[in-house]
């Protein structure tokens, strides 16, 4: 039985033969929440190069982190497709003409069969959104949005710059445009959150039905605001428990068909503050599965509670 709806049975299901992987670029894009138009402190555990390998070499033009990309899958994963994840900062935020001509930079890659825009809810509008749906007729497409929680005090705590109802705003505008397929992200664990407002976020989030979802830990990323206030002592880091025993009941919540694209996080060691669990992720992946099948649980089994 499977306990959640993974990425790997989500291609299958979409008749991909063979695995399908993602290539993730920098396409050199900044944020506003960095470059003054909201602030320029930007979010405080926001460190890109914790986030994106890639962000280490974002001088690299962008067709040459593809090719580069889908070499090192092959060789790694046996991969046979490649989705391109223009995933560094927030890939909407310049002019329609300048977006189209980065994003038509994943045109001419036979194995590409999709392609995946990270960005801020703040960060779309009706020409972005038209622009990503004219890529829906070669490639299949997906946006992802950076929700973290549904509180907008935490929000405000953690410099986000947007509130909750943006988000809200954005999904509305995306899905006038049928086939572009959105993903959230959430973080589990920032501060001063509780276990029931970690459970009211999922509830929330399970009750728009999202194509997809990417849950992640709150790790602590050298050179970040957070890293000073967990310095200061001001909040604790979840351990691997307590964060498995949280993803397993915020999944009870989701939507059964939405895809969970991410149940863990990924840093370079000599960036990382805490926790050093997140290192070994295959190891949460198994507490995970351990615990659902422990407590004869699974993806969706709460739903019905919330809708």
């Amino acid at each position: 039985m499977e306990r959640y709806y993974r990425f790997s049975t989500y291609f299958k299901d979409r008749g991909f033969k063979g695995r399908v992987q993602k290539v993730t670029v920098d396409a050199g894009f900044s944020c506003p929440n960095r470059d003054g138009k909201i602030s320029t402190e930007g979010c405080i555990y926001c460190n890109n190069e914790g986030f994106s390998v890639n962000t280490r070499r974002a001088t690299t033009p962008i067709k040459k982190q593809i090719e580069d990309g889908i070499v090192a899958l092959k060789r790694r994963t046996n991969a046979e497709k490649f989705i391109i994840y223009f995933q560094a900062f927030t890939n909407t935020y310049a002019p329609v003409d300048e977006l189209k001509g980065i994003y038509d930079s994943v045109r001419g890659f036979d194995n590409v069969v999709g392609v995946s825009i990270a960005t801020r809810p703040d960060c779309v509008n009706k020409d972005v959104i038209n622009l990503i749906a004219s890529y829906k007729k070669d490639y299949e497409v997906w946006i992802e949005y950076g929700i973290q929680t549904i509180h907008n005090k935490t929000l405000e705590f953690i410099n986000r710059g947007h509130l909750y109802e943006d988000f809200l705003s954005a999904l509305e505008l995306t899905r006038k445009e049928k086939d572009i397929k959105v993903c959230g992200h959430v973080i589990i664990g920032l501060p001063f959150e509780t276990e029931d407002m970690i459970v009211e976020t999922a509830k929330s989030i399970g009750s728009l039905k999202l194509d997809g979802i990417k849950i992640h830990p709150l790790h602590i990323i050298r050179g970040t605001k957070l890293e000073e206030l967990y310095n200061k002592g001001r909040f604790a880091v979840l351990d691997m428990n307590e964060y498995v025993d949280l993803a397993k009941k915020f999944l009870e919540y989701m939507w059964p068909r939405t895809v969970i694209q991410r149940i863990s996080a990924d840093c370079p060691e000599d960036l990382l503050v805490s926790p050093f669990w997140i290192l070994n992720k295959s190891a949460v992946l198994k507490l995970l599965e351990e615990k659902l099948k422990k407590d004869n649980t699974f993806q969706g089994k709460l739903y019905n509670n919330v809708t």
